[in-house]
């Protein structure tokens, strides 16, 4: 057996249920590492042993292949002589404990290797010395004090069940159903029947995501522990045939295009070949069959982005250039991809769709900015590369979007974009129709069509606002009538609510900025309430709209305002709103925030010697910048997943982000640049901790590939040296974000807890009472 085949059967079949026995304890609980030999190389392996209630549970760590946590099957420990099991890789562990080592022999498919194991200790990410004790942290927590008839767990805990869809001919429907260890599995019903199927369980990885490939399969995605390593996964609507289609350790996928044309097949892609670039397959759902489609073999200008037809053929491609431009390539004739567009990475040109109801095979759906400020819908030829036709454009804002019925011929239904609500324009005398219907059942509400059978008899609406978490609908077209399917919150009363208003101002240097603000309804008397600033993470090109946000109404619940930005860089608002932001992260950018709270604070709503500053992501950056730069605006800060230090962040980006080096520099900062390192230095707040006077709280997730968790130990470690008392939660098994219900559950009554601390007046005498 080769040491690849072996450490396949390792990670091959990744088994997370648990089991044990109540057995005699002895000191065998920890880590315990040793290797095995086979044909000449030596292949590390880790135990990792939990002493339980009923017995023992234990994971394995494969170092050579990066993979940690792999559940085992059994574990006991009984007469000094430990057993594991691994049922599905074939594989068997038997030893004897004796003066602090254990001796024996790893049995896997037939082969029988001697394996002496010795304690050590877990190389966890990050400095395990630093995160505060569950004990401190549930103190805290507690510290949020009232009698509030919501608890976290209405805002924060999953639907009971969510992610309807139909499947393609209608026959049954799809949902995730949470049960009673939060884990949230996947159901199949027969609307026909009513009868139910469990066909995806959900164990120690999270179904990250899944959907209909066709009438009789579908898929899902996993990864690890939240490290974006995506894998894709099949299984029929019955629960059977269940494959892995990428078992490949260290690859990531990405879902191009699902094929109506041809049922058992999708197009992805991976980075299966260079871990810095993506190449597209095509993948046999039922068989796992892989075809690569083209090479994308030029790591200087890489492909990364590929154009398909509905048939799976690929029409062409963008390919970077010299790290800052693209270059897009479109097919005239077979395997001959001609250059038709040379553009800079700032510019705008992205196809929606081909418009197949043209007997122009060339003609698509493009979304544009490069003949006016604001994203434009165009009908366009790729092949002579000109404008046929301008379809859509917004003076104010962004075009974001279309839709196209492919029962009817591929007829253009309606276009889209983000105001201060989200607008529908519709096109089509059907859809004219159906908008007009679904408007005005429900007058005030944002819709969204979440799903429609292929023959379009019926349609799943989902409705929403700033005060209703979310209602799906089945609606009939043929009898034109709506029924309730499902409430995801049902109790989340509108009634108790607080409502967002949008709000618009202007910037000290004169540009105008969009935002929202989410008052508590405590301010409906006239009562001036703490402030929370909820910077959005990105920074570019993403932006906060109207909805319901589950952090403002917990926020609202607890008597505290939410103010959301769309300060310079945000999307939506034009190429030049946008550009605007560049090399601006942490100065303007960070002064358009600073301006909103002047705003809401003129207006009379805000006290403003409690405003508070949270965010994630960049918004985390934004929370440590803004105690640095603004010291004695803030009362307090909440950083989840944020950069701390912008030099180390530019270090540590994932190897699929490698070939966009340049574009993140010309968004953020160049260390190369002299003017620009003396910048980054001034926007890093880890060399500015001196200048924090105010409570600080730290959130992070161990395996985040995005903002490493250096980025969070550093300014912790730093503030501790300086005396400071910062809370500091990190979770081992959570990614950029916190996925995992119970903790982000944790984390939000955390972080309630730290506000009450430091945003509620006379909080001490409180606790007295």
């Amino acid at each position: 057996m080769t040491k690849k085949v072996f450490e396949g059967y390792l990670l091959l079949f990744l088994i997370t249920s648990y089991s044990g026995f109540s057995l005699k304890a002895q000191n065998v609980s920890g880590s315990w590492k040793g290797q095995i030999s086979v044909q000449g190389n030596e292949i590390p392996i880790i135990f990792n042993i939990q002493s339980k209630i009923n017995g023992y549970r234990s994971t394995m760590d494969s170092p050579s292949q990066g993979s940690t946590g792999i559940p085992m099957d059994f574990t006991s420990f009984e007469n000094d002589t430990l057993t594991v099991l691994f049922a599905s890789a074939g594989l068997k562990y038997v030893g004897l404990l004796k003066n602090n080592s254990i001796t024996g022999i790893l049995y896997q498919n037939g082969l029988e290797l001697p394996l002496s194991l010795n304690k050590t200790m877990r190389k966890l990410p990050g400095n395990t010395s630093l995160p505060s004790s569950k004990e401190e942290l549930n103190a805290l927590g507690n510290s949020d004090i009232g009698n509030y008839k919501y608890a976290v767990n209405d805002y924060f805990a999953k639907p009971k069940a969510s992610a309807f869809s139909f499947s393609p001919n209608g026959n049954y429907l799809s949902y995730r159903e949470k049960d009673d260890k939060l884990k949230n599995h996947v159901y199949v019903k027969n609307l026909k029947t009513n009868e139910t199927v469990r066909v995806i369980e959900e164990k120690e990885e999270l179904i990250r995501g899944f959907g209909w490939a066709n009438n009789n399969r579908l898929i899902y995605i996993m990864d690890k522990g939240g490290n974006e390593e995506y894998h894709l996964f099949a299984v029929d609507l019955d629960g059977n045939n269940q494959i892995e289609l990428t078992p490949f350790e260290g690859v990531k996928v990405n879902i191009l295009k699902l094929l109506k044309e041809d049922k058992d097949h999708m197009v992805i892609s991976m980075n299966q070949n260079n871990p810095q670039v993506f190449e597209p397959y095509k993948i046999n759902i039922v068989s796992g069959e892989i075809n690569q489609l083209y090479k994308n073999d030029d790591d200087s200008n890489p492909i990364n982005s590929y154009e398909f037809d509905k048939d799976g053929e690929l029409k062409g491609f963008f390919r970077l250039r010299d790290g800052v431009n693209v270059d897009f390539y479109y097919r005239e004739s077979e395997e001959n991809y001609e250059l038709k567009k040379k553009l800079n990475w700032k510019d705008h040109f992205n196809i929606v769709a081909f418009n197949y109801s043209s007997d122009n095979p060339h003609e698509a759906y493009v979304l544009s900015n490069l003949e006016s400020d604001k994203t434009e819908i165009f009908l366009y030829d790729l092949k002579a590369d000109k404008v046929l036709k301008t379809l859509y454009s917004n003076p104010d804002f962004d075009a974001s979007g279309l839709r196209l019925s492919r029962h009817r011929n591929y007829e253009l239904d309606y276009f889209s974009f983000q105001g201060d609500k989200k607008v529908i324009i519709p096109v089509s005398s059907y859809y004219k129709k159906l908008h007009k219907k679904i408007t005005t059942e429900f007058p005030g509400y944002n819709y969204s069509i979440a799903d429609v059978t292929d023959d379009e008899s019926k349609y799943l609406v989902f409705i929403q606002s700033d005060k209703l978490y979310g209602k799906y609908f089945e609606y009939d077209a043929t009898n034109k009538t709506f029924k309730l399917l499902y409430d995801l919150m049902p109790n989340l009363k509108e009634e108790d609510m607080a409502e967002m208003h949008p709000i618009t101002y202007q910037s000290r240097d004169g540009l105008t900025i969009h935002g929202y603000i989410t008052l508590p309804n405590t301010s409906i008397s006239g009562q001036k309430v703490p402030l929370i600033v909820n910077p959005h993470g990105g920074p570019q090109g993403i932006r906060d709209s109207w909805g319901f946000n589950p952090e403002a109404q917990l926020f609202a619940s607890r008597g505290y305002a939410t103010l959301q930005v769309n300060f310079r860089i945000s999307g939506g608002y034009g190429r030049a709103f946008l550009e605007s932001g560049f090399k601006q992260i942490g100065r303007k950018a960070m002064d358009d925030v600073e301006d909103g709270v002047q705003y809401v604070v003129n207006q009379g709503w805000i006290d403003k010697d409690r405003v508070a500053i949270y965010g994630g992501s960049h918004g985390g950056y934004a929370v440590l910048r803004g105690l640095t730069k603004t010291p004695d605006l803030y009362a307090c800060g909440v950083d989840y997943v944020g950069v701390s230090n912008l030099f180390t962040f530019m270090k540590t980006i994932p190897p699929y982000w490698k070939p966009y080096l340049k574009i993140i520099k010309e968004i953020w900062y160049d260390e190369d640049v002299s003017e620009e390192k003396d910048i980054m230095n001034e926007v890093s707040p880890v060399f500015h901790i001196n200048k924090i006077k105010k409570p600080l709280f730290v959130v992070q997730g161990a395996n985040d590939p995005r903002v490493n968790i250096d980025e969070s130990d550093q300014i912790v470690e730093a503030l501790r040296k300086k005396g400071f008392d910062i809370p500091y939660m990190v979770k081992y098994d959570e990614g950029h974000g916190f996925a995992k219900e119970e903790n982000r559950i944790e984390l939000y009554q955390a972080m309630l807890g730290f506000f009450a601390k430091h945003l509620k007046p006379n909080f001490n005498e409180s606790l007295k009472k």
